[in-house]
């Protein structure tokens, strides 16, 4: 007969302990444990999985620094530039990727129409959905094909032995919180399951050379559902987010060892699926016949790559006693330090208006590079001036009222200089090194607020 031994795990970082504890050692959260049963062979013997019966043999040996040669990592090239982008150059066989996301976020239909544009045999393992919900979604993003198999299947003990059995190119599992392993007593999407049934993926990943995608769930605050020990065993972790108002899709890289974090990728929710976007700025730039006041470009980076967004601020009398400030996409507190430096330095009376600012398209920046953007919009709406649609502007503003230099100016010129601008006013610290003519554009710099208003508005 097997033991049976009870535990108390931390459903926070997944600490254990023998008996249930108020205030968790590991992470000091109050309430966190859980009573789990685990389930103990009396046998080491008994424990070897199904899959494990043709498991290779160790021919592991210490080997000299200089010895092992460097760049012979085989990937799998997926037809997505995007996720390939954000891998580091595609699938490490071997792997195991972690994707993370809201629910109804895309990732799912992110990872169908990966299993089906892949020139590879994949099997598609769901413990979420049936087959004909599968198929029907199949249909709906791209023909099926014969070298995708479906497995609706919870057990992670038979799952990696069909698994063994159909030797795939690639393995995707939706969702890590759904499977169960038959060693660990415990529900589903518990911290003993999620933490057993990831290191089993990862023994098979690394013994088989097979890449494994897992889909997981998230919690409120945004992160990983489950112990943080799950992050630490997969090789990657990607962050699929977005507002499900909106029709953008960003795919963030958090952890990457065989890439850079810091490449992202865009996608377009519609009707089929998901659609690269190559160009960001297409989305983040609103088409309009003429100028408005209150609006503005910034040229801002999203990792390594940069773009163009809109920012637009709106700036009114107050109605009410207090005036009011509202900041979409866009952190509220730097909004106010951004008003007090208007205030304090350049003489406008923000103390009477309402101010409402937003970042068109739904998109959440927090590079402090578009600073001088968002002071540019804020002037023009409170004078009721517009600024013309060729103009972009890429600067971080101080306390003191100095527009102070920004990293990657060179990437960012080049960007508006691709989309047709005539002009960027960037600050005066950053042409250190720049070579204005290579660019088509004009470059414009300003070292102070004040300057940038007598430039910009009393033309």
């Amino acid at each position: 007969m097997a033991k049976i031994k009870k535990i108390f795990v931390c459903t926070e970082c997944g600490t254990v302990s023998p008996k249930w504890v108020g205030k968790c050692p590991g992470c000091e959260n109050w309430n966190t444990y859980q009573e789990e049963v685990v389930q103990k062979e009396t046998k080491q013997e008994e424990k070897k999985k199904a899959w494990s019966s043709v498991k290779k043999q160790s021919t592991s040996k210490p080997i000299a620094l200089p010895e092992i040669i460097a760049g012979n990592t085989q990937r799998i090239v997926c037809p997505d530039q995007e996720l390939n982008r954000v891998l580091g150059g595609g699938i490490v066989h071997g792997s195991l990727i972690l994707i993370g996301g809201q629910p109804g976020i895309g990732k799912s239909t992110l990872m169908l129409q990966i299993a089906l544009g892949i020139e590879a045999k994949v099997l598609y393992v769901s413990g979420e959905e049936s087959e004909e919900q599968i198929k029907m979604r199949s249909d709906r993003i791209a023909k099926p094909r014969a070298n995708c198999f479906v497995l609706t299947e919870t057990n992670v003990s038979k799952i990696l032995s069909h698994a063994q059995n159909l030797q795939p190119d690639l393995l995707v599992v939706d969702s890590i919180q759904t499977l169960s392993s038959p060693h660990i007593d415990s529900t589903p999407g518990s911290v003993s399951q999620v933490r057993e049934c990831a290191g089993e993926l990862q023994r098979f990943a690394k013994e088989t050379n097979i890449p494994i995608i897992i889909i997981g769930h998230i919690t409120k605050e945004g992160s990983i559902a489950g112990p943080k020990l799950l992050e630490h065993i997969v090789d990657a972790v990607l962050q699929f987010e977005g507002d499900r108002n909106y029709t953008y899709r960003i795919l963030r890289t958090i952890k990457n060892r065989f890439g850079s974090t810091d490449e992202l990728g865009i996608y377009e929710m519609q009707a089929n699926g998901l659609r690269e976007v190559s160009n960001p700025s297409e989305l983040l730039l609103s088409q309009k016949e003429e100028d408005l006041s209150g609006s503005s470009i910034s040229a801002t980076m999203e990792g390594m790559r940069s773009m163009l967004i809109e920012t637009q601020a709106l700036v009114s009398t107050a109605v009410y006693g207090t005036p009011q400030r509202s900041a979409t996409g866009f952190d509220l507190r730097r909004l106010s330090m951004l008003l007090a430096v208007l205030e304090k330095r350049c003489g406008f009376l923000f103390g009477q208006h309402d101010v409402f600012l937003n970042i068109a398209g739904g998109i959440k920046v927090d590079d402090p590079a578009i600073d001088l953007a968002i002071v540019s919009a804020l002037i023009s709406s409170l004078e009721d001036v517009a600024i013309p649609q060729d103009i972009c502007f890429a600067g971080e503003v101080g306390l003191s009222g100095e527009i102070r230099s920004v990293n990657r100016i060179e990437q960012r010129i080049q960007e508006a200089d691709r989309l047709g601008f005539k002009e960027i006013y960037i600050s005066t610290y950053n042409t250190k090194g720049l070579d204005p003519d290579r660019y088509d554009i004009k470059i414009r710099t300003v070292s102070k607020m004040e300057e940038l208003y007598h430039t910009l508005f009393e033309v």
